[in-house]
């Protein structure tokens, strides 16, 4: 039986999943135009679509694919990692 962890994952960890992200929404999470920024969205959001694309709900070219890589864990850390970052609008000075 898998007994889920107890602890958060290493936030280090975290910002290594969330790295692989970078391609298509950009480093941080600040997306050129036309892809899905993710900083600053709302986590709840995130989980949910996400967990939309792991189980094929959410029409994909390759976010079906990517999400099914990690666990609900992850994504649910990953997707708290890109909430606590500032979207573009927010560095603006």
């Amino acid at each position: 039986m898998n007994t889920p962890p107890t602890t958060s994952p290493d936030p280090q960890q975290v910002r290594s999943w969330a790295a692989a992200c970078a391609n298509c929404h950009g480093t941080n999470g600040i997306a050129l135009r036309g892809i899905e920024p993710l900083a600053g969205a709302r986590r709840d959001d995130l989980v949910r679509k996400l967990a939309e694309f792991k189980t094929d709900i959410r029409p994909a070219t390759v976010m079906h694919q990517i999400a099914k890589g990690y666990t609900d864990e992850q994504l649910a850390a990953i997707a708290g990692w890109f909430a606590a970052q500032q979207s573009w609008a927010e560095q603006k000075p």
